[in-house]
């Protein structure tokens, strides 16, 4: 996607467009652009296949991946557009349900619904294009961590490898009930607890699995991530299943192509290496923080019922990823 879009970021550099703040020159969570010197907008949005079988959760989910993109640019969501891609012979009943389940979401964010856009597709799609708000001074990056901060999580890894199994029909009504719970869960919380306590740099996980948005922060900010695996924390039955090598298509992909950039201080069994390339849906913030603020930042977190963990930290580097482990 990035060698796609250097045309057009060739085409529209941001010093030829002061207010924009952050766009095509520096990739990011999401754009945003300057309407004074108090406010800027941010803008973003995301949409996908279902992940899950229920239409209301799906939608949730949906629409909470959707919401933390600014969420992960430190801001506040002000409005939501629906973007639908339906069948024409699927029961609409169902959409309504997809629906539903966004709008309980972005109005948990504290947004509205403002409108919408659908089209006729052999496969349904949902997702929102979201607007958001943060003050110029506020926003936070992927391109700000250095030497010496800590990294954390604040979400469980594993919801690739969980809806994988939901898929094949071996995962179990509970792993799927926690797992949906994580994904629809808004990082508002997390959002608000990194502002206070000034973290360097964030983004969320998704797609790119842990060591590919962890691998654009650790470049964008010109710094190396260490990451100790017996630290991260995984969702119920996730370990279970990567051992019985289940894991989404995206995975391969993202190994093919991340592990260039990255080193294993001892080599990974299969199983744990496709747990940090596996694709999230809807996954944690990744945070940056100062080793001062590290422990007070990660007591918030869980305090406030986050599954929060720390990860590594931040060593000087050139965008790398070193992984450490030894109980595997």
């Amino acid at each position: 996607m990035a060698q796609v879009l250097r045309p057009l970021s060739e085409l529209f550099p941001n010093t030829a467009h002061p207010q924009i703040l952050v766009g095509l020159a520096e990739p990011d969570d999401a754009a945003v652009c300057r309407i004074d010197e108090n406010r800027a907008i941010i803008s973003t949005a995301d949409f996908f296949p279902p992940v899950v079988d229920d239409p209301y959760d799906f939608g949730a989910i949906a629409a909470a991946n959707a919401l933390s993109d600014v969420y992960a640019m430190g801001g506040r969501p002000l409005m939501a557009i629906n973007l639908v891609a339906w069948p024409d012979d699927l029961d609409k009943a169902l959409l309504a349900e997809i629906l539903r389940g966004g709008a309980d979401k972005v109005k948990e964010s504290g947004a509205v619904i403002a409108g919408g856009h659908s089209i006729s597709d052999a496969e349904p799609k949902y997702g929102l294009s979201v607007t958001g708000e943060v003050k110029p001074g506020e926003i936070i990056q992927k391109s700000g961590a250095l030497p010496g901060d800590q990294l954390i999580l604040s979400k469980a890894l594993g919801a690739g490898v969980i809806t994988t199994a939901l898929k094949r029909g071996i995962a179990a009504p509970e792993q799927v009930e926690i797992a949906v719970r994580s994904m629809s869960r808004l990082s508002q919380t997390a959002a608000t607890l990194a502002q206070e306590h000034q973290v360097s740099a964030m983004t969320d996980i998704t797609g790119f699995g842990l060591i590919g948005h962890g691998l654009e922060m650790a470049r964008l900010s010109g710094v190396d991530f260490e990451l100790d695996f017996d630290q991260i924390r995984f969702l119920p039955g996730a370990e279970s299943f990567a051992r019985q090598g289940v894991f989404p298509g995206g995975m391969d992909r993202n190994l093919e192509y991340f592990a260039q950039w990255v080193g294993e201080a001892s080599p990974l069994p299969e199983f744990a290496r496709g747990l940090i390339y596996d694709p999230q849906t809807s996954g944690g913030l990744l945070m940056a923080v100062s080793d001062e603020r590290a422990g007070a930042l990660l007591s918030a977190l869980q305090s406030q019922g986050e599954a929060a963990f720390a990860l590594g930290q931040v060593i000087e580097g050139s965008g790398r990823i070193l992984v450490r482990a030894e109980a595997t």
